[in-house]
C-alpha cells in the first residue's frame, strides 16, 4: 500500500508540469511494456535493467519486460525503438552511448535526440582507475609521470571503442595533460580484465562494479575514483580530486527513453514509476551493489537535460580523438 501511495502522489506531482501536458485519460498500461536494452545478457547494464524492469512492475497495472537487442555496439536495439511501433509500449534503456551515437555513426538512420523522448534519469556509475601490481606507481600523479615521460610505451584497455571506458580514459589523458598512451579494444570488460591481471594492459579505467572485487582481492591496484565521494567498498581509494586531478569528471550513466510522439500522460506516469521504484530501499541496495547511484527526482526535463550537456561534453572529444565505432 506505501508504494501504491508513493507512485500516485509522484505521478500527481509531475502531472502538474505544464511541459508534460494533462494527467492521463486513458489508461496505460495496457499490455505489457518491453524495456529494449541494447546490450548482452548478464553484463552490469543488463543487470541493472532488470532490477529497475523488477521495480517498475510493483509500481505499474502490467509486468515490465527486458529484451536484450545488441549489434553495432548499442545501435540495432537504439535503432529497433527509434522505428518501433509506436505503440507507448516500448522503451529504450540506455547509457552514455546514447550520446555518442551520432559522432560514432554519422550516417544514422534515426536521430538519438528527435527520435527519442528522455523519461528519467536512473542513475549514475562512477569509473575506477586500476593498473597492473607490477606498474611501478604508487598514486595517480606518479602514474601520470610515468606515461609523460615514456609516451606511446604504455597500454590502456577499454570494453570497445566508443564506449564509456574508452570516452572516460580519453578524457583522463587529455586532462592530465594530452598524455600518450596506447589503447587496445576489448569486446567486453571481462576479456580485458585478464589482460590487466598479467601485465599486458598497464591500466584499466573501468566502471566501479567491475573493478571493486579485483583490488579487494589484491589482484590490481586502484589509484582514483571518479565519483564526488570514495566509495564505501573501498575506503582507501582517493577520488580523482583528492589524487591531484580536479575536473575530472566521467560517469557512465543509465536513461530511461521513450519513442518520440510517445503521448506526454505516458511519459508522465512511467516517470513517475520510474522515480517510485527507485526509491525502494531495497532496489537502492541492489544498485549500490553495482556502484549505482539512483537519481530519485529525475523528471522528463531534467533527463533531457542531462543527455544534452553529456553530447555537447562527449561529442567533441569523440572527433579531436578520432574515435570511431569498430
Amino acid at each position: 500500500m506505501r508504494r501504491r501511495t508513493a507512485f500516485q502522489l509522484a505521478v500527481a506531482l509531475a502531472a502538474t508540469r505544464p511541459s508534460l501536458g494533462r494527467a492521463a485519460t486513458t489508461p496505460w498500461p495496457t499490455q505489457p511494456v518491453r524495456l529494449v536494452c541494447p546490450f548482452a545478457a548478464g553484463g552490469p547494464t543488463d543487470v541493472a535493467a532488470r532490477l529497475l524492469a523488477e521495480g517498475l512492475s510493483s509500481q505499474l497495472s502490467q509486468r515490465v519486460l527486458i529484451e536484450n537487442r545488441t549489434g553495432s555496439g548499442v545501435l540495432v536495439g537504439t535503432e529497433a525503438v527509434a522505428k518501433g511501433p509506436g505503440d507507448s509500449h516500448t522503451m529504450l534503456y540506455s547509457t552514455i552511448a546514447h550520446a555518442v551515437l551520432r559522432p560514432l555513426f554519422p550516417n544514422l538512420s534515426f536521430d538519438p535526440v528527435a527520435d527519442f523522448q528522455p523519461v528519467a534519469l536512473v542513475g549514475t556509475v562512477p569509473m575506477l582507475l586500476m593498473i597492473n601490481n607490477a606498474v611501478p606507481a604508487q598514486n595517480l600523479q606518479e602514474l601520470i609521470k610515468l606515461f609523460r615521460d615514456r609516451p606511446g610505451d604504455y597500454n590502456y584497455g577499454s570494453s570497445g571503442a566508443g564506449g564509456a571506458v574508452h570516452l572516460a580514459t580519453e578524457l583522463f589523458l587529455q586532462q592530465a595533460g594530452q598524455l600518450k598512451v596506447n589503447h587496445i579494444p576489448y569486446r567486453g570488460a571481462a576479456p580485458a580484465m585478464p589482460d590487466l591481471l598479467n601485465g599486458n594492459l598497464t591500466m584499466f579505467l573501468n566502471v566501479a562494479s567491475d573493478g571493486i572485487a579485483s583490488v579487494q582481492r589484491g589482484q590490481t591496484r586502484a589509484l582514483a575514483v571518479s565519483s564526488g565521494r570514495r566509495l564505501p567498498q573501498l575506503p582507501d581509494v582517493p577520488t580523482f580530486a583528492e589524487a591531484g586531478l580536479p575536473g575530472y569528471e566521467a560517469y557512465t550513466w543509465h536513461m530511461v527513453f521513450a519513442p518520440a510522439g510517445t503521448p506526454s500522460d505516458v511519459v508522465t506516469q512511467l516517470n513517475g514509476a520510474v522515480n517510485a521504484a527507485l526509491r525502494v530501499p531495497a532496489l537502492q541496495q541492489r544498485l549500490a551493489d553495482l556502484s549505482v547511484e539512483p537519481r530519485l527526482d529525475s523528471t522528463p526535463d531534467t533527463a533531457a537535460a542531462w543527455l544534452a550537456s553529456e553530447m555537447a561534453k562527449w561529442e567533441p572529444l569523440v572527433r579531436a580523438a578520432g574515435i570511431t565505432a569498430q
